[in-house]
């Protein structure tokens, strides 16, 4: 699935490439279309679906790129802007031919409007995505304050060129808000946040807002026409940029975890400041020239005031919020200073506890489970604690002071107890038993130097080991009656191909042999002229023919049951066991389920189980009932057979296979070959219950069971 999936991937990405170079083939046909007609007659109305065109294209390419599912998260606004901002020419394109359109809120500004928010919330889902919670709002406000500053400017510019209607007044309004937001939005984005996919943006929003503005000097002083190269090649070649953008870079790569800009937002509170600052002067310049009347001047200075004033406040709020965390960090601090005195007392009653803690090791030297001996440099025993004073059954007075090989001479030891310190092993005889001992020297480092002896009892070891040895005993007869296993199988199984070729030779070759030769003699009388006879003749051939299929379909079914190549394990199992209760005239049940996907191989293995389960069953338990078994649970294949018959000793199930018996020992070698478990309980007189446990992720062996290995 992983490799698939790979794959798919990499298909996806190898479909894409084409996706730049058409959007750069639009670009070079955009400029060509200009070039080409620039001293053309007509040719406004030639160019604009050029450029409309291609923010169609564009914005298709964008929104594809979204189906692909790792497009930017501001993908599907970037899209549906650059798409409106097609709609909205191709409209202009067709309205254009009524004549210049005078400077009025309508549709457009309408539409001009819904384009603006579609960007706005391209570069807001970017700053959710990119900006850490805690700094979108102070960014926020100097992107408010640098929208206003920047759109004050333009719209004083903007109605210096044009009308001074009350329309014509909300309409450059309107354009300074949205080229002042794009600009300022994108532009906060790049400082803040700077890579190749936000610069980009910045770029491409920047030439497509230097387009809006010159469409809105035309737009409001009414001398509109399409095909204007200042105002279509920045708008047509942004939205392609922006397109290449969204289709080269995936989103991982503009995700990926990036510390922010040194000094971006510095920069950013910086041009805030300096752009209120000389939309204020000239407001003021403005004033002083009587270019601008009172109540629209003190609007704009409300407006202005109100930008900053809002960055003032957000800066009163993120101070307050950093003069609470210095106050939690000292009370923070103050906290760790409590908890310091607290660690010195601490401190203090470690040290006094120190002072008790030789008591308490010389208490955890007596106490030990195993013997702790201290030896000096001529082996004599200065310390001895009171379980290795037990082991060798002396008074703890009577060992410290001795001599190592005095003390080994004067109990009951055999040579090997006297080097013991040397060579770690040791033996005590104690009431006619043998004490076995381990030891391990540490050196003490002092003055003068000590060796410390830790001595333990293995007595239990050693008697484990003789058990470890029996078991290996017993693995070596597992072994050898695995070996006589696989020697009757492989038997039986040169047995059955043996008896499969000569069911082949004297059954279907014969037969085919003859058919053959009776061919001949068909094509002899027709070419006599014969048909009569030769068509008996055919006749007679396809019946044998006929015969020799069937004789086949036996064959077959003998090495792989059709029914269960046809229908499943369940279906399979379900009839063979309704056929052996009628062949044999006892009461069969079945009980099926099988949830999970069950592999043909082990269908195979389980049929084999099961059936030959049934042929010991009828051959040595006389049983009057048969119960079977089949789910799949945990991921396992879980198959049981039990019956009510006379059973067997499973204590004489290793004298069985000794005789050549080998039908439970074959089913158990292949059940646990295919990583499966296998059981068998039986007791004389209360029948028999067989349990195999398959895992469905297993691969069995290829070998199947012979029919001839049918005994207990």
């Amino acid at each position: 699935m992983v490799a698939s999936t790979m794959s798919t991937q990499t298909q996806q990405r190898g479909a894409w490439w084409f996706a730049p170079f058409v959007l750069l083939l639009a670009g070079g046909g955009v400029a060509f279309a200009y070039v080409a007609t620039s001293d053309s007659a007509g040719v406004d109305t030639m160019r604009f679906p050029v450029v409309a065109g291609s923010c169609l294209l564009s914005s298709i390419v964008i929104l594809l790129r979204v189906r692909r599912g790792d497009a930017w998260r501001s993908a599907p606004s970037l899209g549906l802007g650059i798409l409106s901002m097609a709609l909205v020419s191709i409209t202009l394109l067709f309205t254009e031919a009524s004549g210049p359109q005078p400077p009025r809120l309508g549709v457009f500004e309408i539409a001009f409007l819904a384009t603006g928010a579609l960007f706005l919330i391209a570069v807001a889902i970017e700053f959710r995505e990119h900006v850490p919670r805690e700094d979108r709002r102070e960014i926020a406000a100097d992107v408010s304050l640098l929208s206003a500053a920047i759109g004050t400017m333009l719209f004083l510019a903007l109605r210096d060129l044009t009308a001074a209607e009350p329309a014509s007044a909300a309409s450059a309004a309107e354009f300074a808000l949205l080229v002042a937001a794009g600009f300022a939005g994108f532009g906060a984005l790049a400082l803040t946040r700077p890579n190749v996919a936000h610069l980009g943006m910045f770029l491409a929003v920047c030439a497509m807002c230097a387009g809006v503005v010159g469409f809105s000097i035309d737009w409001l002083q009414g001398s509109f026409s399409v095909g204007q190269p200042r105002i279509d090649l920045p708008i047509a070649f942004g939205s392609l940029f922006i397109a290449s953008l969204v289709s080269v870079i995936p989103r991982r790569e503009v995700d990926r975890r990036k510390d922010p800009a040194r000094y971006g937002r510095a920069v950013l509170t910086t041009l805030s400041v300096a752009a209120t600052s000389a939309a204020l002067g000239l407001v003021a310049i403005y004033e002083i020239q009587d270019k601008n009347d009172i109540v629209r001047g003190s609007l704009l200075i409300g407006v202005l005031a109100a930008a900053v004033a809002l960055r003032i406040l957000v800066n009163q709020v993120r101070g307050t919020q950093q003069t609470r965390a210095v106050h939690d960090a000292l009370e923070q601090k103050e906290v760790a200073l409590r908890e310091t005195d607290k660690a010195l007392a601490r401190l203090q009653r470690a040290n006094e506890t120190l002072r008790e803690s030789e008591e308490r090791l010389r208490t955890v030297f007596e106490s030990a489970v195993d013997g702790i001996v201290e030896l000096d440099q001529r082996d004599v025993i200065v310390h001895a604690n009171g379980a290795f004073c037990q082991m060798i059954d002396l008074p703890q007075a009577m060992v410290e002071g001795q001599p190592w090989g005095a003390l080994a001479a004067s109990i009951q030891s055999d040579d090997a107890f006297a080097s013991m310190p040397a060579t770690g092993q040791g033996t005590l005889q104690r009431e006619g038993h043998a004490i076995y001992l381990e030891s391990r020297t540490s050196d003490v480092p002092g003055d003068p130097p000590r060796r410390l002896l830790l001595v333990r009892d293995v007595t239990a070891a050693r008697v484990a080991d003789q058990t470890i040895r029996s078991l290996f005993k017993f693995l070596q007869d597992r072994d050898e009656d695995r070996t006589r296993i696989m020697r009757r199988i492989n038997a039986t199984i040169e047995a059955e191909h043996n008896r499969i070729a000569r069911d082949l030779h004297d059954g279907p070759v014969q037969g085919v042999s003859a058919a053959s030769l009776s061919l001949e003699a068909v094509l002899l009388m027709l070419k006599a002229g014969d048909v009569d006879e030769g068509l008996e003749v055919l006749a007679k051939v396809r019946v044998e023919l006929s015969e020799e299929a069937d004789n086949l379909r036996r064959l077959m079914s003998g090495l792989r049951p059709p029914l269960l190549e046809e229908r499943g394990l369940i279906p399979a199992l379900r009839e063979t066991l309704d056929r052996y209760g009628r062949d044999h005239g006892v009461r069969a049940e079945f009980v099926g389920n099988a949830t999970a996907e069950i592999p043909q191989d082990l269908e195979t293995l389980a049929y084999r189980v099961v059936q030959e389960a049934l042929t010991n069953s009828s051959k040595h338990s006389n049983a009057t009932s048969v119960h079977v078994a089949v789910e799949t649970t945990g991921g396992q294949l879980r198959v049981e057979i039990v019956d009510d018959g006379e059973g067997f000793d499973m204590g004489k199930r290793r004298e069985y296979l000794q005789g050549g018996r080998v039908g439970l020992a074959s089913m158990q070698e292949r059940v646990e070959l295919a990583n499966g478990t296998f059981m068998v309980h039986s007791t004389p007189g209360r029948g028999t219950t067989v349990v195999a446990s398959l895992p469905l992720g297993a691969v069995p062996p290829a070998r199947e069971f012979s029919a001839s290995e049918t005994t207990p």
